[in-house]
């Protein structure tokens, strides 16, 4: 046998099987790949988390420019988030997520070595602006590559990986701070233990930038751009040749034969956006307005007070993320199955349950000087268990299904444009609530604040079930505006 036999292409294989079967394995390595971006997305926000101490010694920071260090990456994710969709249609999605790729190994590698503000903020501006990018084009590519009736589970996986890269950060911040003594220590390298807390993102986010070369652009922007032979090629790799052929007539009768795709494709006259962008809008706000980012504000505190000890809180915390990766496996089942839109009903009445069970339990308790919540055990057991079950809820509906649904509920010609528009809403969304949660928290109280959010799920359960059609099973080129 000769070499080049020995060499044969993975694409000669393909066809080798029949003209009607595509590559399941090589679907699977694409949606491996790109899901790196959602590890990343969780990692980089996660790794946050168990630096403070370390920021305030290293910049001399007050409480204000701690909580501008902290939240300037959310800045960066929704100017990510609206510039991804755009640039995605000129340079094409696999291009751009490798941008996003450097952005997080570089952002990673100076926020642990610099000891100068401004530099640091920088940086942590250009991870946010990688997470942002990764948010909205990980799902959007995995829904262009997947075949329908599997694309809702796979772009699940999405999720999943940002839970994920959430668990890893702080598992990895626990055992760093835990081997060098505190956050503070110096610990390997005459740098401490915070900085390699951000010097531990670039191993997975160096990975994700090498393994983007081994996977093929989107057919959709290809053929966006009349790349028709490129775009047959990866077809053929994903469904086989017959199927590339119709697949392709399908993809390029979807797109306008005047223009090519544009921002202004999304708007229309008198309502500002056409009425599918705002189907996407009340999807990718509302995931935020039930409040899933602070949910767990008080979360160690309500381990303690239900009688844990402060590592058996952290534990119980880890194992709260482990729940949440288990309840999005919830959705990977059900997705293909009973659609889109009944899992959001579904977990917009689960989460109003769960979080006015919370505004009862708290509405007995109170902030001391410190600001840590006051319950009775019993009390404090009741918000324990409501929150996990919210947060079962949310994992195994709007947490996934907003990404699934963002990736594919939009026409070809308008999906970068469209995600633009919903991404930077998404993360602008999470950014206000981030930064309203301590000042509602503490003029408040927590009872109104958490009634705030589980009225928003309420509103939600009416909003979906009039205006969000089912995408389950549908090409993306029969997704009408």
């Amino acid at each position: 046998m000769t070499g080049n036999d020995n060499n044969t292409t993975g694409m000669e294989r393909d066809m080798a099987r029949g003209e009607n079967q595509g590559s399941l394995g090589f679907i699977a390595a694409i949606v491996a790949v790109a899901t790196i971006g959602g590890l990343l997305f969780g990692y980089d926000s996660g790794a946050v988390n168990g630096t403070q101490d370390g920021l305030r010694a290293a910049f001399g920071l007050s409480d204000a420019s701690l909580g501008f260090t902290v939240g300037s990456l959310l800045i960066g994710c929704f100017i990510g988030a609206f510039l991804a969709g755009r640039l995605a249609d000129v340079f094409g999605r696999r291009n751009v997520m490798m941008v996003a790729a450097a952005l997080f190994l570089c952002g990673a590698l100076v926020q642990g070595i610099s000891y100068d503000h401004s530099i640091f903020l920088i940086a942590r501006l250009c991870g946010g602006i990688a997470v942002g990018t990764a948010s909205v084009l990980s799902p959007a590519y995995i829904s262009e590559v997947a075949p329908a009736n599997i694309r809702g589970r796979m772009t699940t996986i999405q999720q999943i990986m940002i839970i994920t890269g959430l668990t890893a950060a702080f598992v990895v911040n626990y055992f760093l701070a835990a081997a060098a003594g505190k956050s503070t220590n110096i610990f390997w390298g005459g740098y401490e233990a915070w900085r390699w807390m951000y010097l531990c993102q670039a191993l997975p986010a160096a990975v994700f930038l090498i393994a983007l070369f081994f996977i093929p652009e989107s057919p959709r922007f290809l053929v966006s751009r009349k790349r028709d032979e490129e775009a047959t090629t990866v077809l053929t790799r994903l469904f086989g040749a017959t199927e590339a052929k119709a697949k392709l007539r399908e993809i390029k009768a979807s797109f306008s034969k005047d223009h090519r795709p544009r921002f202004s494709d999304v708007l229309a006259p008198g309502t500002i956006f056409r009425p599918i962008v705002w189907a996407g809008l009340v999807i990718a706000v509302f995931q935020q307005l039930v409040g899933i980012n602070v949910i767990f504000y008080y979360g160690e505190t309500l381990w303690k007070l239900a009688g844990a000890t402060e590592d058996t809180a952290l534990q119980r915390n880890m194992i709260s993320g482990l729940v949440s990766i288990a309840a999005c496996f919830i959705t990977v089942f059900f997705v293909d199955k009973i659609g889109r839109k009944p899992l959001l009903l579904i977990g917009s009445a689960g989460m109003a349950v769960a979080l006015f069970t919370m505004v009862f339990a708290f509405h007995s308790g109170s902030l001391d000087a410190a600001g840590n919540l006051q319950l009775s055990v019993h009390n404090g057991w009741i918000a324990v268990i409501a929150a996990n079950v919210y947060v079962i809820f949310f994992n195994a509906s709007w947490g996934p299904i907003m990404w699934v649904m963002l990736g594919e509920m939009f026409p070809n010609q308008i999906r970068g444009s469209a995600l633009a528009v919903c991404g930077f809403a998404q993360w602008f969304a999470n950014y206000l609530i981030a930064q309203s949660f301590p000042v509602m928290a503490a003029k408040l109280g927590l009872t109104p604040t958490y009634t705030f959010y589980a009225v928003s799920a309420v509103i939600s359960f009416f909003l979906v079930k009039k205006f969000i059609n089912e995408t389950k099973g549908k090409e993306l080129e029969a997704m009408e505006g």
